[in-house]
């Protein structure tokens, strides 16, 4: 009977209309509208991503070794199974034109190229007559960024190790290209059989050969997937097919788009503010009306009912609009959007992330909301003879307390559920949570600190009059320093990581990183090799080692992934190097060297690190698959490997004999002078044709840019969240209009200037403003210093441009807005607003 009571009582509430909703719907719609398009895109990128499966793959399937090619044995069941079988090979290596060489990305083909999908050069020949043979001299294509930085043109001849080629076109389109991963070269694409004899292809070079099958449109993906794994068991390979045609590019779209939401369930925080903060005001004005039913004798749970029906609607309302401007988004951006992307979306109306989009919104609106609705319970009849809403308390009923906790819970539940990643949704979350207490602590500080201050401004009327408005309630300092300090905070965070990890790549890396990583050198040349760098002054450093890849397949006899789990060093070949005794630079953690002549049982010296992460001791016995065989090893010691100068570093080593007789090349790191880095690499080119050298300068910007795009979009999403920030921002501005005309008129009236009055707005504006920068900053650099210690493991120095442009950017915001809820007090005439209050 209460609940129809109360549903008549919100249906008649609402025929006044939105008048003080627009901010809580504004708030609502724009956090739910983030996340349902993020959650829209990525549902996009991957429905391209199955849709196109084959032609990112370059088939239905494919089956990748290390280091090796398939045996006549291996080819013949892949024949067996498929229509067709493309091999491709794929490696690093130096296009050389005169005495100009460029680091590029080799892919050998052979006539099946592509079996799905479509090729597209400029001129527009087929891809067959672009490679065939002129004259003794096979033909090659390439990508524009390589072509313009060797400085060629069509018909022009470039080595590549001691063949020539001919470059017949330029690469508009690889079908299969996202299928590659992150490259640190741009693409070259020649004959398969064109490579023999050029010297790249050597016993222990470093290569990936890939084939790709035809099957037909019935074959049963998941039964030929098992049959691979058990004829190719202990080879190394790794299969791939169209049901996932670009792994890496998924895993990397989700963890984004993840974190993303997360950002935009900040942004939700904000509006949650900012909701909170217009329910709150709708109750204050609802006082009278309040104390009327519960003079009339309603209950309650009645008084309750009423007005969390009335917000329940609401919230459905701006939850319903943030999902259609969520969906509707990113259908009109598409062309701009698929444009940018350099693979294929497909984009629809999601339900999946749309709902999720919805379940936060609701849960947020519900979280905000529920204590200022528990306090309306408190209005009693006799507040129509005293305003007792101020005088209310503060915390409501335990029952309260206890289901805003569940909730809470709740959220970062689905959070965690909904991204598949609880230690990121822990930590995000966790964050943001932390930022808002220290927002909350930080706003009642500053009423006290501002109420203190006021009482010795004497001399400073502006300053006094600034002062004494924020420590009062009436100004909204809490609001805005939640708000606009939520949402600087995420912004400032993000600078501080970007710029922190910006500093280490770029900044600090090229100082102590080696100049050149030269791979792929022959056991023979290495005499040579280390000749030339011996006797160069400007050289500083040159270590090399024995390099092998190798993938762990067993730990303790058992598959490594049970044991391990999905970590990093389990997830392909990792590099395997071999050692009589430690280098100059080894540090032992655990455990001893083997002696010098040791030629028993294999043994190992595995990373310590990694070797906590996945829970090894020693003894533990290793299976690693190098090039198809299975050596089986026992850890004997744990050193410590450093990556972060990037410098060489293996997470496995062996003695040699446990290697006798594996083919393989050399690796080596040279640090040298930048001066004479172009004579370094000149002379051990010409020398070494097949040697191919990765500067580390160019290495380092092609990271950059690829940081600066993540730096770009989780930009965004703060921005997001600023923007909610900022809409609050004006709702409490605009909530203290009537309180600011108040004082204008009795300032005026003592005499005041109204360019006195404006001064002291604009104080309190740009005071309010400051503190909602300082405190974002410290929660920017707290978040920024954990990231960057905690996570990706580099020093930290607070980014100053970005953290007092954080600050410049409160003021502004405040000072805005108050500028333009402030016109209307100045202008307001004295009489007519003191007889109102009469």
């Amino acid at each position: 009977m209460s609940l129809v009571l109360a549903a008549r009582f919100a249906r008649r509430e609402m025929r006044g209309g939105l008048r003080g909703f627009r901010l809580f719907l504004a708030c609502l719609a724009l956090g739910v509208a983030a996340i349902a398009a993020v959650g829209s895109v990525r549902a996009a990128i991957d429905a391209g991503l199955k849709r196109e499966g084959a032609a990112l793959l370059g088939g239905d399937a494919e089956l990748e070794l290390t280091y090796r090619f398939a045996t006549a044995q291996e080819l013949e069941w892949m024949a067996a199974q498929s229509q067709a079988v493309s091999e491709i090979v794929e490696f690093r290596s130096m296009a050389v034109v005169g005495e100009d060489r460029a680091l590029t990305q080799i892919k050998g083909i052979d006539d099946a190229y592509p079996l799905v999908g479509q090729m597209a050069l400029a001129p527009d020949i087929p891809l067959a007559d672009a490679l065939a043979e002129v004259d003794g001299t096979p033909g090659a294509v390439m990508e524009r960024a390589l072509i313009d930085r060797l400085g060629l043109e069509l018909g022009d001849t470039f080595s590549l190790g001691t063949k020539a080629f001919r470059l017949s076109a330029r690469i508009v389109n690889e079908p299969d290209s996202a299928a590659s991963g992150f490259a640190l070269g741009p693409r070259t694409m020649v004959p398969r059989s064109a490579l023999d004899g050029s010297g790249l292809l050597s016993a222990g070079t470093l290569f990936n050969s890939k084939y790709r099958l035809d099957l037909a449109s019935d074959a049963p993906l998941a039964d030929i997937e098992a049959a691979a794994e058990t004829r190719f068991e202990g080879s190394g390979m790794r299969w791939t097919d169209a049901r996932n045609g670009a792994p890496g590019i998924a895993t990397f779209v989700d963890r984004l788009s993840a974190f993303l939401i997360l950002v935009g369930l900040s942004g939700l925080a904000v509006g949650g503010v900012g909701v909170s903060a217009a329910v709150r005001s709708y109750l204050a004005r609802k006082t009278e009306v309040i104390a009327t039913l519960r003079a009339l004798g309603a209950v309650r749970a009645t008084i309750f009912q009423t007005y969390f029906l009335q917000i329940g609607v609401l919230s459905l309302v701006g939850v319903a609009l943030g999902v259609v401007i969520g969906a509707m988004a990113p259908l009109i951006l598409a062309p701009l959007i698929e444009a940018r992307l350099p693979i294929p979306a497909s984009f629809a109306l999601y339900p999946a992330p749309l709902a999720e989009a919805a379940i936060y919104g609701l849960l947020t609106a519900l979280l905000f909301t529920l204590w200022p609705l528990a306090r309306s319970e408190d209005v009693r009849a006799a507040t129509l003879f005293r305003d007792a809403w101020d005088g209310a308390r503060a915390l409501p009923a335990w029952r309260y307390i206890a289901l805003t906790v569940l909730i809470a819970a709740v959220l970062v539940g689905l959070a965690g559920w909904f991204n598949g990643s609880w230690w990121l949704t822990l930590w995000t979350l966790g964050g943001i949570s932390g930022a808002l207490v220290l927002l909350a602590v930080t706003a009642v500080l500053i009423r006290i600190l501002s109420r203190r201050a006021a009482r010795i401004a004497r001399g400073r009327p502006r300053l006094r009059w600034a002062l004494s408005a924020i420590s009062g309630s009436g100004e909204g300092a809490g609001a805005v320093v939640l708000s606009l300090g939520l949402g600087l905070s995420v912004l400032a965070a993000v600078g501080q990581i970007d710029g922190n990890l910006r500093k280490a790549i770029t900044g600090n890396l090229p100082d102590i990183a080696p100049s050149y990583f030269f791979v792929d050198i022959q056991k023979d040349q290495m005499p040579g090799y280390t000749e030339r760098l011996e006797n160069d002054s400007a050289v500083s450093r040159i270590e090399s080692a024995p390099m092998l890849r190798g993938v762990i397949t067993q730990i303790n006899d058992q598959p490594a992934q049970d044991l391990a789990g999905d970590h990093w060093v389990l997830s392909g070949d990792r590099g395997v190097t071999y050692a009589a005794t430690p280098g100059p630079r080894t540090k032992l953690t655990r455990g001893e060297w083997w002696p010098e002549d040791y030629s028993g049982t294999p043994l190992i010296s595995f990373a310590a690190e990694e070797a906590e992460e996945m829970g090894l001791n020693l003894g533990d016995a290793l299976t690693i698959n190098i090039l198809g065989r299975d050596i089986t090893g026992t850890i004997v010691n744990f050193q410590e490997v450093d990556y972060s100068g990037a410098a060489m570093g293996f997470i496995l080593t062996m003695n040699p004999s446990a290697l006798a007789g594996a083919p393989h090349s050399f690796i080596s790191t040279v640090y040298a002078e930048e001066d004479a880095e172009a004579a370094i690499l000149r002379d051990l080119a010409q020398a070494y044709p097949n040697i191919t050298a990765i500067r580390v300068r160019d290495a380092i910007d092609r990271v950059s840019g690829v940081l600066s795009g993540l730096a770009a979009a989780t930009s965004y999403g703060a921005l997001a969240t600023l923007l909610t920030g900022f809409l609050v921002l004006i709702g409490a501005a605009a909530a203290g209009t009537n309180a600011r005309t108040y004082e204008a008129a009795v300032l005026k009236t003592l005499g005041a200037s109204r360019r006195a009055i404006a001064a002291s707005f604009l104080i309190r504006a740009g005071l309010m403003g400051l503190f909602a920068g300082m405190v974002a900053l410290l929660s920017g650099i707290l978040a920024g210093w954990a990231v960057s210690t905690f996570v990706m493991e580099t020093a930290y120095t607070v980014i100053w441009p970005s953290a007092l442009l954080i600050i410049a950017g409160g003021i502004l915001a405040t000072v805005l807005a108050g500028i333009g809820f402030a016109w209307r007090a100045l202008n307001a005439r004295p009489a007519q607003v003191l007889r109102a209050r009469e």
